[in-house]
């Protein structure tokens, strides 16, 4: 009888790049969603009177009339963490004490700018990551208690997104920091 020989070949370490990748993507929305919805905070429009144009020649109206267009600008005085007319339904609800709401209306455009910096450049990822499944969970219990249930669902996709994140944040190769 002629002897067999088994070879046992060792598992080689894969290096995962798809979910490498599918990370990437997901760090790289949530970062930028953040970064933009932070410096939104800070956006206000202003009606400025400009002479109406005549679509015929491309000048302006012979007649002088003029209509309010409305211009978008971004300055530190704008700012409005939480707008004003949720402020306002927020500010009737027993359940806000005052500073708290002063405190998150005033913290949450930072927050968001912060993070989202955070998770672009890689630096602190877990962290980042953290802190803005909390800032989705408190906006969330904010509109639970105004009962605004459309963003609630909105709000609970981005909470799904911070959570696949998390699965995949083992694969997160292009990183200042990998450990926080």
């Amino acid at each position: 009888m002629a002897a067999t020989t088994e070879i046992k070949v060792l598992p080689v370490q894969k290096v995962a790049w798809d979910f490498t990748f599918a990370f990437m993507a997901l760090r790289l929305w949530l970062g930028v969603r953040a970064l933009f919805v932070g410096i939104q905070k800070y956006a206000a429009y202003k009606a400025v009177a400009t002479p109406l144009i005549d679509p015929s020649t491309g000048q302006p109206d012979a007649s002088g009339v003029m209509v309010n267009v409305s211009v978008k600008s971004y300055a530190l005085a704008n700012y409005a963490g939480i707008p004003v007319g949720l402020r306002d339904k927020f500010a009737h609800d027993p359940m806000f004490p005052k500073f708290a709401l002063t405190l998150f209306d005033r913290m949450l455009g930072p927050a968001f700018i912060l993070t989202g910096v955070m998770l672009i450049v890689g630096l602190g990822t877990r962290v980042s990551l953290l802190i803005q499944g909390l800032l989705f969970v408190a906006l969330t219990v904010g509109l639970v208690l105004i009962d605004a249930n459309d963003g609630v669902a909105y709000l609970g996709i981005h909470i799904g997104l911070v959570a696949a994140a998390f699965m995949l944040v083992q694969h997160n190769r292009f990183a200042v920091m990998k450990k926080w």
